[in-house]
C-alpha cells in the first residue's frame, strides 16, 4: 500500500499501484491474489481434527481427571492411570471427529452464500467474490453495497456511507473525490472508503489501496470482533451448565469427604470423586450440539434455507413472532405497472415515457419498481443522459437529467408525498397550473383511494433547466408534477393457508413496512391478518417505550415506519419475552436484522442485509420459512432429548453410587469403570441427531427452561436410583457378591438402564408407538451386546470385571425390564404435570 494514499493525486496513485482507470487485467489480478492472499480477515482454513481433539482437554473436569490419573501413576497404580487416560482419549477423539465432520458440512453450505463485489477488469464490469479483490482493482459502489476493501474515490455522485463500525458516527458521511492532507485522521479522509462500511445512497468508483488485515478495519479487527449478544439457545446452555455445576460440586465434596472419613486411600477417593463428576456431566454435549446443528443445516439447505450462524437454528425453532415486509413475502414480489396517469387520473403516454427514461437511464440501486416500468415496454428511443441525482432514503426519489433541445430536463420519480413537496405546478389538460391546497388534497385522496385497493403509487415530475456541467439535489425545486405510476403486487397463492399453519405452530406474523397505511391494511386483509390492528410510524414517534411494549405485542401491521422504528419494534417485542425473527432484504433492514433473535434475509438481497442475517432464503417464500422452522424445532428437540436422557440416567446412577460408597465396605465402581460406562452410553446418543421427532416436539415453539429439565432429572433420576438399590440388594443379599462381582453386575445394569432411558425419554408418548431411527437402534444394540459380553472377554480383566453367573445376569435383565416399565409409567405421569 502506498503511504498516505488519501493525499496523492489519482495519477500518482495509479502509478504506485500499477493500475489504471480501466482496472487490472485478469492475469495481473490472479498474480496479485496468489502473492498476497485472499481479501479476508479470517483465514478460510478451519481447525483440523488434531486441533479440535486438543481443544477437548480445555474442559476443567477432564483436566482434573488427567491430573488425578497422573497422581495415580505416581502412587504406583500405572494400570489404573493408563486405562483412565485411554477412555478419556477415546471420548475426546469421538467428539473431535464428529465436530470436524459437522464443521465441514456447514462450511460447504455457507460457501453457497458469499459476499460478491463489482469491479472493473480491463474496462469491463465483472462480479467476483469479495475475497478475490486485490490492490489496484477499481470497485463499483452503489446503495446497499458493503465496501469490500479500503480505497480512494475515483468518482462519486451523492455518495453517503455509514461508517459507524469504524468511527462511531451515527449519521451517514458524504464522500467525494479529491486530495486530503497527509495528516488527516481517518474520519477526515472524505475521499476514502473503508472495508466493512456500507453505502447508504449514491454511486461511486474507488481504486483499492489495501485489502484484508492491511485495511483500517483489519488493523482493529480483533477489537471490533466483540462477542455478539448471546442467543436464547446459548443462554439456555449456560443456565444448564450452572445447574450441573452446583450438583457436581455438592456431590463431589460430599463423596470425597465421606470416603476420607471412612479411611479409604486418598488416591482412590480422589479418582472416584472426579470420575463421578465426569460421569454426571454430559461431556459429549458440545459434540452432540455440533452434529445436531450440522444435520439441521443440511436439512434446511435442502428446503432452501442456508444457515450462516449455526446457533440461529435453535432460535429459529424457538421463534414465536415473525416480522416481515409484505413485498415478496406475503405478495408475489413481482410488481406490474398497471397504469401511468396524469394528475386527473387519465391515462398518459407522456408519464409513461418519462418513467421509462428514468428507469432505463438511472445507474444507481436497481429495484422492483424500475424493473416493472422497464418490463412494461414502449422504450423505443431514449433521450441522451446528461447527469443523475441518485436515490436516497431522505428524498425518496431519483432523478435523471436528459438533453432536450438546447436545454436540459430533469425527470424525477419517487414517493408522491416527498415529490409534491418540491413541485409548484401540475400538468392539467396539457398545460401547467399552480398546485393549490385544494389540488394537493385532491391528489393525496387519489393516492389513498388507489392504496385502499392495494395499488402502490409513485409520482413523476419534471423541470426544465439550462445546460450545465453538473446537477444535484439543489436542482430538484420548482418542479412540475406530471402524474402517477400505479403498480400491482398480488398476494401469493396459498399464503393465507401458510399463515394459518404458522399460527397453528405458535408463530405470529406481523407486517413491518415503509408503505403507506392504506396499502398495508389492504394486503393484511387479503391474507387473513387483522387489518385494524395497525400502528403507523407517526404514532410510534409519540409512544414511550412502555406503551410500545404493549402495542407491539397487540399490533399486526406497522406501516409508514423508518429503519430506526423497525429496530425499536423488534427490541420492544424481545423486551416482552418473545423470540423474534425478522425477514428483510433492504439497506434499511440491517439494524432490525441485527437486533432480532433470528435475522432472515434472501439470496439477492442488499449486501448489508444479507451479511447481517443469520439465515438466507434461496427463495423468498413463507412456505420455505415454515419448513425451516420445523427443522429448527427438530434440531432443538434432538438436543433436548440428549439433555433429558443423559442428566436423568447419569444423575440417578451417580447419586446411587455416591450413596453406596458411604455404606459399602468397598467402592461400588472403580474410576475407570465409571468412565467406561459413561463413554459407552454416550456413543448411541450421537445417533440422536438423525433420530425421528414426534409431532408433539414440534407443534409449538420450545425454549430452554431449566425448571422442567431439573424436574425431569430429579424424577427420572430417583426412579433410576430406586432400581439401583434394588440391584444392590440382589447383588449383596441374594448372590453374596464380593467387590469384583458387585462392580461387574452393577456396571452391566447401569449401562443397560441408560440405553433403556434413551428409548423411553426420546418420545412423549408410549415408546413402542414412536419408531426410532435405524442408526439409534443399531448403535444401542451394539453397545448393549458389548456391555453384556465385556466381562467374559480378556480385555474385561483390565477393568477388573469378572464373568457373571447366568442366574445373576437373568436377574439383572429382569430388573432392566422392570425399570423400563417404571420409567414409562413415570413419563406418563410427568407429562401430565403443568410444570412439564
Amino acid at each position: 500500500m502506498p503511504p498516505t494514499p488519501w493525499a496523492r493525486s489519482l495519477q500518482d496513485l495509479y502509478a504506485d499501484l500499477g493500475t489504471a482507470a480501466e482496472g487490472l487485467s485478469a492475469e495481473e489480478a490472479l498474480t496479485r491474489l496468489a502473492l498476497h492472499g485472499p481479501n479476508a480477515l479470517k483465514p478460510s482454513k478451519r481447525d483440523g481434527v488434531v486441533r479440535i481433539f486438543l481443544r477437548q482437554f480445555s474442559n476443567p473436569l477432564v483436566l482434573i481427571l488427567v491430573v488425578a490419573a497422573g497422581i495415580a501413576a505416581g502412587a504406583g497404580e500405572p494400570t489404573n492411570a493408563t486405562i483412565i487416560l485411554l477412555v478419556l482419549l477415546g471420548s475426546a477423539l469421538l467428539t473431535a471427529v464428529q465436530e470436524f465432520r459437522a464443521g465441514n458440512a456447514v462450511e460447504a453450505l455457507r460457501s453457497r452464500v458469499v459476499l460478491r463485489a463489482r469491479v472493473l477488469r480491463e474496462g469491463s464490469t465483472e462480479e467476483i467474490p469479495a475475497e478475490d479483490i486485490v490492490t489496484g482493482d477499481i470497485v463499483l459502489l452503489s446503495a446497499g453495497v458493503l465496501v469490500p476493501a479500503d480505497g480512494v474515490l475515483v468518482e462519486a455522485r451523492d455518495l453517503y456511507l455509514n461508517q459507524a463500525v469504524l468511527t462511531g458516527e451515527s449519521f451517514p458521511v458524504v464522500k467525494e473525490p479529491g486530495e486530503m492532507k497527509a495528516s488527516a485522521a481517518p474520519r477526515e479522509r472524505t475521499n476514502m472508503v473503508f472495508m466493512g462500511t456500507s453505502v447508504r445512497s449514491g454511486t461511486g468508483r474507488a481504486v483499492v489501496t489495501a485489502t484484508a488485515r492491511d485495511t483500517a478495519y483489519g488493523a482493529i479487527a480483533d477489537r471490533l470482533a466483540l462477542r455478539p449478544e448471546r442467543t436464547e439457545f446459548e443462554l439456555g446452555i449456560r443456565r444448564f451448565g450452572y445447574l450441573l455445576t452446583r450438583v457436581i460440586v455438592v456431590l463431589v465434596v460430599i463423596v470425597f469427604a465421606g470416603n476420607l472419613l471412612l479411611e479409604r486411600p486418598a488416591v482412590d477417593a480422589l479418582l472416584f470423586s472426579v470420575a463421578l463428576a465426569v460421569g454426571i456431566s454430559p461431556e459429549l454435549l458440545p459434540g452432540i450440539i455440533s452434529v445436531n446443528l450440522a444435520r439441521g443445516a443440511r436439512a434446511m439447505a435442502a428446503d432452501g434455507v442456508i444457515v450462516r450462524r449455526l446457533n440461529a437454528i435453535e432460535n429459529f425453532g424457538s421463534m414465536n413472532v415473525l416480522c416481515a415486509d409484505k413485498t415478496g413475502t406475503l405478495t408475489e414480489g413481482t410488481l406490474r405497472l398497471t397504469g401511468a396517469v396524469d394528475p386527473e387520473g387519465e391515462s398518459s403516454p407522456e408519464v409513461h415515457r418519462i418513467a421509462l427514461a428514468n428507469a432505463h437511464l438511472q445507474t444507481g440501486m436497481q429495484n422492483p419498481l424500475d424493473e416493472a416500468v422497464m418490463a412494461s415496454g414502449g422504450a423505443s428511443a431514449l433521450p441522451s443522459k446528461v447527469d443523475e441525482v441518485p436515490y436516497d432514503f431522505v428524498r425518496r426519489r431519483m432523478t435523471v437529467v436528459v438533453t432536450e433541445g438546447s436545454s436540459a430536463r430533469l425527470l424525477a420519480k419517487g414517493a408522491v408525498r416527498e415529490l409534491l413537496e418540491v413541485c409548484v405546478g401540475a400538468r392539467s389538460a396539457g398545460t401547467e397550473v399552480p398546485i393549490t391546497p385544494e389540488m394537493r388534497r385532491r391528489l393525496e385522496s387519489r393516492v389513498e383511494a388507489w392504496s385502499a385497493e392495494g395499488l402502490r403509487t409513485l409520482g413523476v415530475a419534471t423541470r426544465r433547466l439550462p445546460r450545465q456541467p453538473r446537477y444535484g439535489r439543489e436542482s430538484e425545486v420548482e418542479m412540475t408534477f406530471e402524474g402517477f405510476l400505479l403498480f400491482e403486487d398480488r398476494p401469493k397463492a396459498g399464503v393465507e393457508d401458510v399463515l394459518r399453519e404458522l399460527r397453528g405452530m405458535g408463530v405470529e406474523v406481523k407486517i413491518i413496512t415503509g408503505d403507506n397505511r392504506f396499502v398495508a391494511r389492504h394486503v393484511a386483509g387479503q391474507v387473513g391478518l387483522d387489518p385494524d390492528a395497525l400502528v403507523t410510524g407517526s404514532e410510534l414517534l409519540e409512544m414511550r417505550d412502555e406503551a410500545l411494549w404493549r402495542n407491539a405485542a397487540q399490533a399486526t401491521v406497522f406501516a409508514e415506519v423508518d429503519p430506526n422504528q423497525k429496530e425499536r419494534i423488534i427490541l420492544a417485542l424481545r423486551r416482552t419475552g418473545h423470540v423474534v425473527g425478522y425477514l428483510g432484504d433492504g439497506i434499511n433492514d440491517a439494524p432490525a436484522l441485527h437486533s432480532a433473535d433470528v435475522g432472515i434475509s434472501v439470496d439477492g438481497a442488499a449486501d448489508v442485509a444479507r451479511e447481517s442475517a443469520d439465515l438466507v432464503l434461496l427463495r423468498r417464500d413463507l412456505e420455505v420459512l415454515r419448513k425451516g422452522i420445523l427443522e429448527g424445532r427438530r434440531t432443538f428437540a434432538n438436543t433436548l432429548k440428549y439433555v433429558h436422557i443423559t442428566t436423568s440416567a447419569n444423575f440417578g446412577n451417580m447419586v446411587s453410587m455416591a450413596a453406596a460408597s458411604l455404606f459399602l465396605p468397598f467402592l461400588p465402581l472403580l474410576a475407570r469403570q465409571i468412565l467406561l460406562n459413561n463413554f459407552l452410553s454416550d456413543i448411541p446418543a450421537i445417533a440422536l441427531a438423525s433420530d425421528k421427532v414426534d409431532a408433539t416436539w414440534v407443534e409449538v415453539p420450545r425454549r430452554w427452561e431449566i425448571g422442567p429439565i431439573q424436574h425431569f432429572m430429579v424424577v427420572f433420576g430417583l426412579v433410576s436410583t430406586f432400581f439401583d438399590f434394588l440391584a444392590f440388594g440382589v447383588l449383596l443379599f441374594v448372590f453374596r457378591a464380593g467387590p469384583e462381582l458387585f462392580r461387574t453386575g452393577w456396571f452391566v445394569l447401569s449401562l443397560l438402564t441408560e440405553l433403556v432411558i434413551l428409548f423411553v425419554a426420546r418420545t412423549h408418548g408410549p415408546f413402542w408407538t414412536s419408531r426410532p431411527s435405524l442408526g439409534l437402534v443399531g448403535a444401542s444394540l451394539g453397545i448393549a451386546i458389548v456391555g453384556v459380553v465385556l466381562p467374559v472377554l480378556a480385555v474385561g480383566r483390565y477393568f477388573d470385571f469378572v464373568p457373571l453367573p447366568t442366574p445373576l445376569l437373568a436377574s439383572l435383565l429382569l430388573l432392566v425390564l422392570g425399570y423400563a416399565v417404571a420409567t414409562e409409567a413415570a413419563k406418563r405421569w410427568f407429562y401430565r404435570k403443568p410444570t412439564a
